[in-house]
C-alpha cells in the first residue's frame, strides 16, 4: 500500500517536472539553426530538445532493426534458430540482471525483494538450477519453510543441483529438530560430495550426537583421507570415538570388546584419562598389572588426575599404607610439584597417620592454590596433630567457600561437567572437555561467607591453653548461617563427624 502511494507520488512529480521544463523551454529565447541541402531550419529550445530525444530513439531503433535484419538473413540461409536467439538474448539479459539483483537483495537480507527478483528471473530464464536456488534461499529468508522445502525438492531432480537440494533439506530438518532425518540426508550429501568439509563436519557431529561411533570413526577417517583434518587431531578424536564405542559396548555387557576398544583408544591418545583408566581395568582383567601400571603412569605424566590415582590404587587394593606410599612415589616422581601430586601424597600420609610428613608433602599449596580439597586436607592435618576444634573448623569454614579446583570444563562454552563425555552437554561441541579450573565469576562479600573463619575460629595453630573460654566460644558450637548456602560436594564435613579425612582419590 505504501509503495503504491510512493509510486503515484513519484509519477505525479515526474509529470509536473516535465511540464515545468517544457514551459520553461517555450518561454526561453534562442534556439538551433540547422542547414540541410541549402534549406535552413530554425528550432526553438523546446523543439531542439524534442529533436534530440527523437534522434537518440531513432538511432537505438536503427541498431535493433539492423540486428533483426541480420538474424532474418541467417534464418533465410538455413539457421532455423537465428531469430529465436535474437529475442532470447534480450530475455536472458533481463533474466540475468534480475538474478544478479536477487542475489544482492539476498545478501542484504531483503527477502521480499529477493523473491520478486527470483520470480522475474524465472520468467525470463530457462535455468531452474539457478532460479530455484534463489527462490529457496529467498523463501528461507522470509521464513516460508514450506516454499523453501518444495523448491529444494525440485533441485533433487537435476544431478548438477542434487547436492544443493539435499544440503538445503538437511539444514531445514536440523532447524526443525528432526536429527534422524537430518542424519540420513547428511549421509546422502556426503556420498554425493565426500570432499565437502561442511558436510563432513555436520555428518560427524550428527553421528556423535546419535551415538553412531562406528560411523563417526569412518567419517573421521574420510576427513583424514581428504586432508581436512591434521593427523594428530585425527588420532586424538579417533581415540575419543573409540573410547565412546567401548563404553557403549560395555553397557551392552560385552566386556571383551569394550576392553579391546579401550586399549586401542589409549594407544591412540595416552593422555585421554578415561581411556587410560578403562585400558588399565582391561589389563587387570587379563591379569597384566604391569601393563596397567605402565598405562596409568603415562597418563599421569601427561595429566595428573584423581581418577588415575584411584585406578592406580586398585592395582594393589590390599596393600598397607606404607607400601602404598612407596608405590605411589614412583607414580608422582616425574611431577612431584604438581598440585594434584602434592595433595595425593598428603592424603596418603594422612591415611598412614604421618601428619608431619603430610604437612611437608602439601607444602604451601593451601596458600598459593587454595581449593576445597587442599584446605580440607589442612583441616585433617590439624586434627591429626591435635589442634583445637576452633582451628579445624576455621580451615573447614575457609574450604567451604574456596574454589573446587580443576574440573571437566568445556573449552568452547566453559560449561562444567561432573564426568568426562565426548561431547559437551551444553553446546554439543565435540572433544572440548579438558581437566582445568573453571573461570571464577563469584565475588565474595566482605561481610558474607568470607567472614566464616573469623566466626568459627582462627586458622592459626593455637594451643588449647591460648584459647580463652569466653562467651564467644559458644558461637563455635552453633550452626553457621551464611548468605551463600552450599549444596552437594561444596559442603565440607564437620571434624566432629569425620575425625580423619580419607584420600580424595579413594573417595572418588
Amino acid at each position: 500500500m505504501l509503495w503504491s502511494l510512493i509510486k503515484i507520488i513519484l509519477f505525479v512529480a515526474a509529470i509536473a517536472g516535465v511540464t515545468y521544463g517544457a514551459a520553461y523551454l517555450m518561454e526561453s529565447e534562442g534556439g538551433v539553426m540547422i542547414t540541410v541541402a541549402g534549406v535552413e531550419y530554425s528550432l526553438g529550445p523546446l523543439q531542439s530538445v524534442i529533436a534530440l530525444v527523437t534522434l537518440v530513439f531513432l538511432t537505438w531503433l536503427a541498431f535493433k532493426l539492423v540486428g533483426l535484419l541480420i538474424a532474418t538473413f541467417k534464418f533465410l540461409n538455413g539457421d532455423e534458430t537465428a531469430i529465436s536467439r535474437y529475442f532470447d538474448r534480450n530475455r536472458e539479459r533481463k533474466g540475468y540482471q534480475a538474478l544478479s539483483d536477487g542475489m544482492v537483495a539476498l545478501a542484504s537480507g531483503d527477502g521480499y525483494d529477493a523473491m520478486e527478483k527470483a520470480r522475474k528471473a524465472q520468467k525470463y530464464l530457462a535455468k531452474p538450477e539457478l532460479t530455484n536456488l534463489l527462490v529457496a534461499q529467498a523463501a528461507e529468508l522470509q521464513g516460508d519453510s514450506k516454499k523453501a522445502s518444495e523448491t529444494y525438492k525440485k533441485l533433487l531432480a537435476d544431478s548438477t543441483t542434487r547436492f544443493v537440494g539435499v544440503r538445503g533439506l538437511m539444514k531445514q530438518k536440523l532447524n526443525e529438530g528432526q536429527t534422524d532425518t537430518a542424519l540420513k540426508l547428511a549421509e546422502t550429501a556426503f556420498a554425493l560430495k565426500p570432499r565437502h568439509v561442511e558436510t563432513q563436519d555436520m555428518l560427524l557431529k550428527l553421528q556423535a550426537d546419535t551415538g553412531d561411533w562406528k560411523g563417526a570413526r569412518s567419517t573421521l577417517s574420510a576427513k583424514l583421507k581428504y586432508g581436512t583434518v591434521p593427523r594428530d587431531v585425527h588420532r586424538r578424536r579417533d581415540a575419543v570415538l573409540a573410547l565412546s564405542e567401548a563404553k557403549e559396548v560395555l553397557a551392552e555387557g560385552n566386556s571383551v570388546e569394550a576392553r579391546e576398544e579401550a586399549i586401542e583408544a589409549n594407544r591412540k591418545s595416552p593422555d585421554l584419562i578415561p581411556a587410560a583408566i578403562m585400558a588399565s581395568e582391561g589389563y587387570l582383567e587379563k591379569g597384566k598389572p604391569r601393563y596397567a601400571t605402565r598405562v596409568l603412569k603415562k597418563a599421569w605424566d601427561a595429566q595428573p588426575h584423581p581418577d588415575i590415582a584411584a585406578a592406580y590404587a586398585a592395582i594393589e587394593p590390599n596393600e598397607t599404607p606404607q607400601a602404598r606410599i612407596s608405590r605411589f612415589k614412583t607414580l608422582v616422581k616425574n611431577n612431584p610439584s604438581n598440585a594434584e601430586a602434592r595433595m595425593l601424597m598428603a592424603e596418603l600420609y594422612i591415611a598412614a597417620e604421618d601428619f608431619p610428613e603430610a604437612r611437608r608433602a602439601l607444602g604451601d599449596l593451601f596458600e598459593t592454590d587454595p581449593t576445597t580439597r587442599s584446605l580440607t586436607i589442612m583441616a585433617a592435618i590439624e586434627r591429626g596433630e591435635g589442634a583445637s576444634d576452633a582451628v579445624v573448623k576455621g580451615w573447614l569454614a575457609k574450604a567451604l567457600t574456596a574454589p573446587r579446583g580443576p574440573q571437566w570444563v568445556c573449552q568452547n562454552c566453559h560449561n562444567v561437567q561432573t564426568e568426562w563425555a565426548p561431547t559437551c552437554g551444553n553446546c554439543d561441541s565435540f572433544d572440548t572437555l579438558s581437566w582445568t579450573s573453571p573461570p571464577s565469576t563469584r565475588v565474595d562479600s566482605p561481610t558474607g561467607v568470607s567472614m566464616l573463619p573469623l566466626i568459627v575460629g582462627t586458622i592459626e595453630d593455637n594451643t588449647a591453653e591460648d584459647i580463652e573460654m569466653t562467651e564467644d566460644a559458644e558461637v563455635i558450637d552453633q550452626p553457621v548461617e551464611t548468605s551463600d548456602e552450599p549444596t552437594g560436594d561444596d559442603v565440607a564435613p564437620s571434624p566432629d563427624e569425620s575425625p580423619e579425612v580419607q584420600p580424595g582419590f579413594i573417595n572418588k
